[in-house]
């Protein structure tokens, strides 16, 4: 078949991909699948036995598994696509059940539109098969172009309507349902709001990869997202029977790594608030989740590990106590342990904090400062004496951790202002 004959066979299609898939289908002689960036699935061509259970999971799921996904990441399938225009042979990965393949990339110039896969069945494919998957890349490219427009405008609507939630525009839950019904968006039954903040301004190829990370992740359900500067706001809701505080730690743990590990973008932070039924509550959920990010931010050390508002204990309390904390009423153990540690250069006062924030274990003390706990329980004693603190009570114990953590949170909030 000649490059005139090639061009003829997509002639007529009117923008309809599902015969556009079933004409390669036939050409090739092998079932066909089309899908976007973010490997939604688009398209595909009839088959008849001669398939494996990753296109059949696909095409259930409307979307390729995740684990799929992640196999071809690990294979450096997806990042050859990404760079390359010619298409790609695929040796099968049996243990995500994916047959061998060849793939090739739609693209517009350097950005990648989608995917045509091709699956090998009865022979393999020949240069010539290669050479027409190319022609069917670049006729499918005006397509997925029109696909793309009518998507951002959608994405324009959907982030007006998230920030309106996020600022409490909406004082009646009818009219979010109503909007919701619009978009053609169920309910959800419980949500929550994920702020992740990036070191730098988000760019615009940052923010196709993190496109990318929201629609091919299955371990929530992003409802909407929207992009603040550095910023990136996602409102999202469970998709299986896991419990949903664990599954929205599991997202930002893998968003995070992945990030980095795909697209070396380092240094992401993130956190989400409590989980509620109600949108009406999507302001209260979005300054939790900033809250979180507060408190990672001056207290690393301690919430480096921690992810979620309801994670925070007594974290929680430090931004209403420092409203009414009594300013010039210091503690004074703690007055006589800074005079004592500024004239004698020691490090009292952090070991007392340390002591308390590892709940009164010594072991875990000296871990934290790299010090031998013969030296803890010598600078306990010292504390004791100098203070006249009674670390065998638990109640001053307490009122100490907390007038340590107001005096640190009310600094670092009087920097930034």
């Amino acid at each position: 078949m000649d490059e005139k004959q090639n061009s003829t066979i997509f002639k007529g299609l009117n923008g309809d991909l599902v015969e556009f898939a079933d004409r390669v289908s036939a050409v090739l002689g092998c079932p066909i699948t089309i899908e976007d960036a973010n490997h939604r699935l688009l398209a595909y061509s009839m088959h008849d036995d001669s398939t494996d259970q990753a296109r059949i999971a696909t095409i259930i799921g409307r979307r390729v598994p995740e684990k799929v996904i992640n196999s071809l990441w690990r294979e450096g399938i997806i990042p050859t696509l990404l760079k390359h225009p010619s298409p790609v042979l695929i040796p099968s990965i049996s243990e995500v059940g994916l047959g061998k393949r060849a793939a090739i990339s739609i693209r517009k110039n350097n950005e990648v539109l989608g995917f045509i896969w091709a699956l090998e069945t009865t022979k393999p494919f020949t240069e010539h098969d290669l050479h027409f998957l190319e022609l069917a890349a670049k006729e499918a490219k005006n397509q997925l172009l029109q696909l793309q427009m009518r998507k951002k405008r959608k994405d324009e609507s959907y982030q007006e309507f998230l920030w309106k939630l996020l600022t409490g525009h909406y004082d009646d839950e009818a009219d979010i349902y109503e909007k919701l019904n619009d978009y053609g968006i169920a309910v959800p039954e419980i949500f929550t709001t994920i702020v992740f903040t990036f070191p730098e301004e988000i760019t615009t190829e940052t923010e196709r990869n993190i496109s990318y990370m929201l629609t091919t992740t299955q371990k929530v359900k992003p409802l909407f997202f929207t992009i603040n500067i550095n910023h990136l706001i996602v409102l999202a809701s469970p998709v299986n029977s896991s419990p949903f505080p664990t599954s929205i730690s599991d997202f930002i743990n893998a968003f995070i790594s992945q990030m980095e590990t795909r697209f070396s973008v380092r240094g992401i932070q993130g956190s989400a608030g409590q989980s509620y039924t109600s949108l009406s509550k999507a302001q209260d959920t979005y300054q939790e989740a900033l809250y979180t990010l507060k408190i990672k931010r001056i207290f690393p050390e301690i919430t480096s590990a921690l992810h979620l508002y309801s994670e925070l204990g007594i974290y929680q309390y430090l931004e209403s106590l420092s409203t009414n904390h009594r300013h010039g009423a210091e503690h004074k153990g703690l007055k006589n342990l800074k005079e004592y540690d500024t004239k004698n250069q020691t490090d009292l006062v952090r070991t007392l904090h340390m002591y308390l924030q590892h709940d009164g274990n010594p072991y875990d003390t000296a871990n934290s400062l790299h010090l031998h706990v013969n030296t803890i329980h010598y600078r306990l004693k010292r504390i004791s004496e100098i203070g006249k603190i009674e670390l065998k009570n638990p109640l001053v114990k307490m009122a100490l951790l907390l007038e340590l953590l107001l005096e640190k949170f009310i600094e670092a909030n009087s920097k930034r202002m």
